[in-house]
This record gives C-alpha cells, sequence and structure tokens, in this order.
C-alpha cells in the first residue's frame, strides 16, 4: 500500500515510508519505529493505519540502519541523536501538513517501545502534534519536557513488561499529570512488545487488538 518517500528535515533530507488510505484523504499520523529501525513490520503497521483512514508515516530515524538482533538494536538505540531526531520528526510532521492528503490539517504521533518515548518528546517540541499514543515507550535519554504537551496522550503498558516496569509507567504518567497534561493511561496483562505481532515470543493477541480499539478510539476523537 505504501511507498518509500524522502522529507526535508534537519538542513538534509530524511527518508520514511508513507502509507495513505483508500479515500484519499485522512489526518496524519507519525508511527515511529521500535529499537530495531525501520522494518518491516513497522511498515505493516503505517499500512494497518492508512487502512484505517489515515495518512501514516514512518520516519527513518536510523537512516538506513535496522537489525534483529537485541545486542544491535540496543547499541542504535543509545547512539541515536535525541536532538537530530527531534529535528527529523519536525520535519517529518511538517511533511505530512505540507500532504494535500492530510485533511484535515492535523498530525498525531504514535512509538512503540523506543518510538514510544520519541513520540512523547516530540509531542512537547512540536505543537502541531495534537495527539499522542505512547506503546511501552522507553528510552533513558529522552527528556520530554511535560509542561510543553499541548494535546492529549494516550499509554499502554504491559503488567509484565521487564523493560518498564509498572512503577516506572505509572511514575511517567504521574509526571505528565502533574505538569497538566490530559492522559489516558492502560496496563494490559502482558509483557514488553505485547503489540508486535512479527515477534510471536511476545505479541499478546487479546491485549493487541483491546490497545487497537482504543487506539483507534482516540485518534478518531482528537485528529
Amino acid at each position: 500500500m505504501g511507498e518509500k518517500v524522502e522529507f526535508r528535515a534537519n538542513g538534509g533530507t530524511c527518508a520514511g515510508y508513507l502509507a495513505k488510505p483508500a479515500s484519499g484523504k485522512g489526518p496524519g499520523l507519525l508511527v515511529i519505529q521500535e529499537w530495531w529501525g525501520l522494518v518491516p513490520h513497522i511498515q505493516s503497521l503505517a499500512d494497518r493505519f492508512a487502512e484505517a483512514g489515515f495518512v501514516a508515516l514512518a520516519p527513518d530515524l536510523y537512516h538506513g540502519e535496522k537489525t534483529t538482533s537485541p545486542d544491535e538494536a540496543g547499541r542504535l538505540m543509545m547512539a541515536l541523536d535525541i536532538a537530530k531526531s527531534a529535528k527529523d520528526l519536525k520535519g517529518a510532521a511538517d511533511y505530512l501538513l505540507g500532504l494535500d492528503a492530510v485533511s484535515p490539517k492535523k498530525v498525531g504521533a504514535l512509538g512503540f517501545c523506543m518510538g514510544g518515548q520519541l513520540a512523547l518528546f516530540a509531542a512537547t517540541e512540536h505543537p502541531e502534534i495534537a495527539a499522542c499514543v505512547d506503546f511501552y515507550g522507553i528510552h533513558p535519554h529522552v527528556k520530554p519536557d511535560f509542561a510543553k504537551l499541548s494535546g492529549k496522550v494516550l499509554c499502554h503498558w504491559g503488567k509484565t513488561d521487564g523493560f518498564v516496569t509498572t512503577e516506572a509507567a505509572e511514575a511517567l504518567v504521574a509526571s505528565m499529570r502533574e505538569a497538566g497534561a490530559d492522559v489516558e493511561s492502560h496496563h494490559y496483562d502482558a509483557g514488553h512488545a505485547f503489540f508486535n505481532d512479527s515477534r510471536p515470543e511476545a505479541f499478546d493477541a487479546t491485549a493487541a487488538k483491546l490497545a487497537w480499539d482504543r487506539t483507534l478510539t482516540f485518534l478518531r476523537a482528537n485528529l
């Protein structure tokens, strides 16, 4: 369904994967990668959100690098230049807003694992992002200023997540609410990456279906 695109960002260009709905129009949505990179699973999610009515763009924050090795994924995540990624995400949001297909002119940000935290960061840095969804987001170097959040936030967490504990998730949500953010947060009987159906050892169909339905309801209400 989608296509590879390039957009202006950070004084140069950034690549991404763009998928449009069959209607040809819809609100914009940034689909932000896990620590593996812009892998086929993320492209398939962009396609899935396009089928649901969104103009979905998955920016390639690793600029061509991707992996299936957890060790290499961890290295790539920790080596990520957060300031540069913020500019890439700003360029991606501006690119969506410049497309005739994006109507109404609203953009949301959604991400998984590392991408969930980057989605929050993007929403604090760029007021054009009107809604944000964080699927079990973590990145130790990403420190969003939640006082700058203007749009609503939806969070999904796994109760048995070995990377993001329930306590850590609740602390993150509490810090957003203390800063005045409007946050909806849900915990599922599942572990980390429960939404990733390309990883059968992590995927939880029941939790993923409920999170998908809640995400679509949230995005359609706020974009």
